[in-house]
């Protein structure tokens, strides 16, 4: 009687249910309350959608479409300076400070996307999908602050507190300086220009007391022709007091250049003539000049030809 009755529920259900599995089949055979009815008598299992297509009330499973995976390939595998672009604009949003590489599957990188992505409240994977990258892009292009690359920067030293500057100094200690430092160098070449001004003195006093004969006049032409004047006008030559004018190496030699203030009488009257002797050292003396103190020129024009390195002023 059992059979006689799966017999007669078959008859009934849809030519659909025909396609149906073997398990739903004994399904039925089991509970036949369980299995669908036509015109509506009993619900579908909760897995199965509703029934669709002609007559009756019978249905079928139909899934569900599933989502595509995330696109993370496009990225990973873009040209070089996109990959770069993308380093460049986590540091300008001060989540990436390691290398503009290009290199988006090394472990800071990661982190970096990481970091962003939490801040959106994506999920932190540290890969990007090509609409995320534009995105990052997007934001760092909008920041207006671009921070240095240190990949760029020489490492230097910690800055350590500024020095105090000296004051500078005034005028009156700077000559004050000057003329210190021109003391020393005076002092070292004082004991030869000595010397060799006071070794011209002698020979100077010995043409006036051998009345116009001695080196001194076939030296220094100049001096032996204002001595002959000087004799001819009748007046005698007195005291001869020297100052040093200049003195130090040229090019020749050792270069003296001494002012000489020779003193004249005739009876009561006294004059006083004042003449710069300049010469280069030696036996004899080389390239002897006189020249009147108020030629300063030709004094100076002496010094310069000769290459004349004082030591004096």
């Amino acid at each position: 009687m059992r059979f006689l009755a799966v017999l007669a529920i078959v008859a009934f259900v849809p030519a659909v249910a025909l396609a149906q599995s073997a398990g739903e089949v004994e399904r039925c055979f089991q509970n036949p309350g369980a299995c669908a009815q036509g015109g509506g008598g009993g619900g579908a299992p909760a897995a199965q959608a509703p029934a669709t297509g002609g007559g009756g009330g019978g249905g079928h499973v139909v899934s569900r479409p599933t989502a595509p995976a995330p696109d993370y390939t496009t990225v990973l595998q873009s040209p070089d300076p996109d990959r770069r672009k993308i380093q460049e604009s986590l540091r300008t949003l001060d989540k990436y400070n390691g290398p503009i590489d290009g290199n988006l599957q090394s472990d800071a990188t990661i982190k970096a996307i990481q970091d962003w992505q939490k801040a959106r409240g994506s999920n932190p994977v540290g890969k990007l999908t090509p609409q995320e990258a534009q995105q990052l892009n997007a934001e760092a292009a909008r920041t207006p602050i671009r921070r240095v690359d240190p990949s760029t920067q020489t490492a230097t030293a910690p800055a350590g507190p500024t020095p105090l500057q000296p004051a500078p100094k005034s005028n009156a200690d700077a000559l004050k300086d000057l003329q210190a430092r021109l003391a020393e160098r005076r002092k070292a070449a004082e004991p030869k220009a000595e010397a060799a001004t006071q070794s011209l003195i002698r020979d100077l006093k010995a043409y006036v007391a051998a009345d116009g004969k001695g080196v001194a006049g076939d030296q220094f032409a100049d001096f032996a022709k204002w001595y002959a004047d000087t004799k001819a006008a009748g007046r005698a030559v007195g005291e001869i007091a020297p100052v040093i004018d200049d003195y130090g190496d040229a090019k020749a030699g050792a270069a003296v250049a001494s002012e000489v203030l020779l003193e004249t009488k005739k009876g009561a009257s006294n004059q006083s003539q004042c003449l710069v002797f300049a010469w280069i050292e030696g036996n004899p003396r080389k390239d002897p000049k006189v020249f009147s103190c108020d030629d300063v020129a030709g004094v100076e024009k002496w010094k310069t030809d000769q290459s004349l390195k004082s030591a004096w002023r």
